[in-house]
């Protein structure tokens, strides 16, 4: 690896080397161009321990892709690439099994289901920023729901409404995640419980006035009797919330403003 000084300030490829800048550093960095084959990678002795690392993340970005759904499509809210985030969750998941061989280490969240609690969809204004009221919510395993009690809303005071669009809403999910274990059969990575791998069920509010005043409310979320049917120790119940911002759309209709919003992971349980 080389520093390039001087004038020259490029990025990209020339010739046999490659000219890229890093993360903060003000400088140019190049580096010739190589490495080992796809081929080599894939037979080669040497490269063994490589092909482990390699099927693992495969598992641990296909958990981190349902997770999302799980969400109850409340990831929509985030301001920042979620996935870098989720992939690096699971991936840390399954550094801690130590009863299985790298290469199919299980991805286990029900394991240690408070690692997700309070996990935040936004970074320059997480959801307590901008919904300032305290919520209460719990989970109740033995029949498949979830919980949350919303106190009195005073738009104007409990809500800190960035943009100052007109009309706000809130958004209630109750998704599942089942753990993730290798199939030595299929020789890949597979969820515990497909049948309710990400699934959500939603309540979404209805749309309120910035300036108004709305009552306490208690939302409650079950699964369906089919999806019950198939809820065991492996699953886990994420329950999460959200509130976005809307404005008159051509038709008078209230729309959401897309990146006007924020969310969050209540529990896991």
């Amino acid at each position: 690896m080389a520093i390039v000084k001087g004038t020259v300030v490029m990025t990209g490829s020339f010739g046999n080397a490659s000219f890229y800048t890093r993360r903060g550093s003000d400088k140019v960095i190049a580096r010739t161009k190589g490495g080992p084959s796809k081929e080599k990678i894939k037979t080669s002795p040497r490269f063994g321990n490589f092909r482990l690392q390699q099927t693992e993340w495969k598992g641990c970005t296909g958990f981190a892709s349902v997770l999302r759904y799980a969400f109850g499509g409340l990831h929509r809210l985030a301001d920042y690439n979620l996935t870098p985030a989720l992939n690096a969750f699971a991936k840390n998941l399954q550094k801690t099994d130590t009863e299985n061989p790298n290469g199919q280490r299980s991805i286990c969240l029900s394991h240690l289901r408070y690692t997700l609690d309070n996990f935040n969809f936004n970074r320059q204004y997480p959801f307590n920023t901008v919904f300032r009221l305290m919520v209460s919510s719990a989970i109740d395993r033995s029949e498949a729901s979830g919980t949350v009690h919303i106190p009195r809303i005073i738009a104007l005071n409990d809500i800190l409404n960035i943009q100052k669009l007109p009309y706000f809403r809130l958004i209630v999910s109750l998704g599942v995640m089942s753990d993730v274990k290798w199939d030595a059969a299929a020789s890949e990575f597979r969820a515990a419980t497909p049948d309710i791998h990400g699934i959500s069920e939603v309540w979404t509010g209805e749309w309120c006035h910035t300036e108004s005043v709305t009552d306490e409310q208690t939302i409650k979320l079950q699964l369906t009797d089919n999806d019950r049917a198939y809820f065991g120790d492996n699953a886990s119940l994420i329950l999460s919330m959200g509130i976005e911002f809307g404005k008159p759309g051509f038709t008078g209709e209230t729309l959401p403003v897309k990146y006007a919003g924020c969310g969050r992971v209540l529990r896991v349980g």
